[in-house]
C-alpha cells in the first residue's frame, strides 16, 4: 500500500501545474479521476508532455455545459475527498462547479483552485504564463532574455508541488474534523514567497559568483561544471587542492574581499580540464561539484535511475519512503477510457 491509498481526487485541471500536482498524489497511491472536456485535454496533442504528467490516473469525458454531465461531475465530487480545478478565476462558478456549490454537497471536501495570480487580488483577472509570473515576482534577472521552449517552467512546477503539499495538509485536517477547505493557490504567490526568502543582493562581482568557487565554469572540451563552495573552509580547501591552486587556507571573510581574483583563478584551472576530468578530480577531493547535464544525460544518469526518479525512461516519484513506497512509472489512460466508472473501494 502507498501512503495515499484510498484518497479520492477529482481532477479537472489541464496543461502542466494541476496535472503535475495530481500526479504527485497519484504516485503516492491516490485514486485520481481525470475529467476531460469533449475532445480531450489540449495537451493530449503533445503526448511527450502529456504522458509525463498523467500517469496512474483514470480518464472520463464530461461536458460541464451539459446538465447531465455536470450532475455526474457533482456526483463524483460528493464521493471525493479532493477536487482540483485550474480554471481562470470565476470560470468554475460559471460552469456550476465552483467551491461553494461543490462543498455544499460535501462539507468535508478539500477544494483546490490553482491559477496564475490567485482567485482574488488586483492581478486575479490578468492572464499569464510562467514567464509572466516569474517577472512579477522578481524571479527573472534584470538582464533576462526570452526563455527557450525547453526551459524549466519554475512557477508551474513550484506551484504544483505546493498544491500537493497544501492538499495533503488540508486532508489531514478534514479527516480529523469532518470539515474541508478551499485552497486558493496562485502560481505567482509561490514564487513571491520563494524570492522573498532571498535577501536583496548588495553588490555585483563582474561576472564572478557571490563567493569564490560558487558558480558555473567552462571546461576545456566546451562543457560546463558547477561548483558550490560557500563559507565552508573544508570545501574551499578541497576545491583548491583538486585544482592545484594556492590559497586553500584563505579564510571566508578574506575570500569575500577577493571574489573576482580568486574566482578567476578557479575558472582558469577548470578551463584546463575536460568536464569528466574536472568532475572526477573535484569529486575525489570532496569538493561540491556537478556537471551541467543535458536532459538526455540526466535521464540516463545512474543516480536518478537508482533512486527511481527516472523509471524506465519516464518519470517516477520524487518521494522515497520505506514502509509505504510510491508507485513506479505507470500507464496513461486513453481519452474517456473509464467512462461510467466510480471511485474504487477503499483499501
Amino acid at each position: 500500500m502507498a501512503l495515499l491509498d484510498g484518497l479520492r481526487v477529482l481532477d479537472l485541471t489541464m496543461w502542466r501545474p494541476g496535472p503535475y500536482a495530481t500526479q504527485l498524489l497519484a504516485q503516492l497511491g491516490a485514486d485520481v479521476i481525470k475529467v476531460e472536456p469533449p475532445g480531450g485535454e489540449p495537451m493530449r496533442m503533445f503526448r511527450s508532455h502529456f504522458d509525463l504528467l498523467n500517469q496512474h490516473k483514470r480518464s472520463i469525458v464530461l461536458d460541464l455545459k451539459d446538465d447531465a454531465d455536470r450532475a455526474r461531475c457533482l456526483e463524483l465530487a460528493a464521493g471525493a475527498e479532493v477536487f482540483v480545478e485550474g480554471f481562470r478565476p470565476g470560470v468554475a462558478d460559471r460552469l456550476g462547479v465552483g467551491h461553494a456549490v461543490v462543498r455544499e454537497a460535501n462539507p468535508a471536501l478539500v477544494y483546490c483552485s490553482l491559477s496564475g495570480y490567485g482567485a482574488e487580488g488586483p492581478l486575479a483577472d490578468v492572464p499569464g504564463h510562467d514567464v509572466n509570473y516569474r517577472a512579477y515576482t522578481a524571479a527573472l534577472p534584470e538582464d533576462a532574455v526570452s526563455p527557450d521552449a525547453d526551459e524549466l517552467p519554475v512557477a508551474d512546477m513550484a506551484a504544483a508541488t505546493m498544491a500537493a503539499f497544501a492538499i495533503t495538509a488540508a486532508c489531514l485536517k478534514a479527516r480529523a474534523t469532518g470539515v474541508g477547505d478551499r485552497i486558493d493557490l496562485g502560481m505567482a504567490d509561490v514564487l513571491a514567497g520563494w524570492v522573498g526568502t532571498v535577501p536583496t543582493a548588495t553588490r555585483r562581482n563582474g561576472g564572478a559568483g557571490p563567493v569564490p568557487g560558487y558558480g558555473v565554469y567552462r571546461t576545456r572540451d566546451g562543457h560546463k561544471i558547477t561548483l558550490g563552495v560557500v563559507s565552508e573552509e573544508k570545501l574551499w580547501a578541497a576545491t583548491c587542492g583538486a585544482l592545484g591552486l594556492d590559497g586553500a587556507d584563505v579564510p571566508f571573510l578574506e575570500r569575500l574581499g577577493r571574489v573576482r581574483e580568486l574566482d578567476e583563478a578557479v575558472a582558469a584551472a577548470v578551463a584546463r580540464l575536460t568536464r569528466d576530468e574536472a568532475v572526477e578530480r573535484l569529486t575525489a577531493a570532496g569538493a561540491p561539484v556537478a556537471p551541467l547535464l543535458t536532459r538526455a544525460e540526466m535521464m540516463e544518469h545512474d543516480h536518478f535511475r537508482a533512486r527511481g526518479v527516472i523509471d524506465g525512461g519516464t518519470v517516477g516519484s520524487p518521494v522515497r519512503t520505506t514502509v509505504h513506497p510510491p508507485l513506479g512509472a505507470g500507464g496513461v489512460s486513453e481519452l474517456d477510457e473509464h467512462r461510467g466508472q466510480a471511485w474504487r473501494l477503499r483499501g
